[in-house]
């Protein structure tokens, strides 16, 4: 019986939830084929480490565009080519986040480069603020206000508005 795991989330984190269930799946006699390296990993220890874990496993792991297939019981060649090939993936990405800081520094620089669109309002963040300064954890607003706790860190931590006493207000410091 065929499987079809398909990941929407990026292959530079190898915390996925199709990859994991994949390799929980994944038994012996299986051919687990991907569409490129790139696509199952971002960084070469973590590809080694897919693939590892996968032939460990007795499954077949097939690179559809490298043309490059991983039994376990591989060559020194096909290492060589795994550890080649994942190592070119890795200077990709690295060069496309390059580029992207790169273009984003002069967007700034001629100002038509704003950053991303806020999730909340100005009312929003007072209300979300206020909230936090009352003592509601922080993970019960995120799952309210549709945010990642990082998110709702993020606004707190701009100082949109106060959210407690800081270091210059408070019962012993005149107001």
């Amino acid at each position: 019986m065929d499987q079809v795991f398909t990941d929407r989330a990026s292959g530079k984190d190898i915390r996925r939830p199709k990859l994991d269930e994949l390799i929980r799946f994944a038994r012996t006699g299986d051919t687990v084929m991907v569409h490129s390296m790139d696509r199952l990993a971002r960084n070469l220890d973590d590809l080694r480490s897919v693939v590892q874990t996968l032939t460990g496993k007795g499954a077949r792991v097939e690179f559809v565009k490298e043309g490059l297939v991983f039994t376990g019981e591989d060559s020194p060649m096909a290492n060589l080519m795994l550890s080649v090939m994942g190592a070119f993936a890795e200077f990709e990405r690295s060069l496309i986040k390059e580029r992207q800081r790169e273009g984003i520094a002069l967007a700034k620089t001629r100002g038509v480069y704003k950053g991303r669109k806020r999730v909340l309002g100005p009312e929003k963040v007072l209300e979300l603020t206020a909230r936090a300064a009352a003592g509601i954890p922080k993970a019960q607003l995120a799952r309210e206000y549709g945010l990642s706790r990082e998110t709702v860190y993020q606004y707190l931590r701009r100082g949109e508005a106060p959210v407690g006493p800081g270091p210059t207000e408070g019962p012993d410091m005149p107001a």
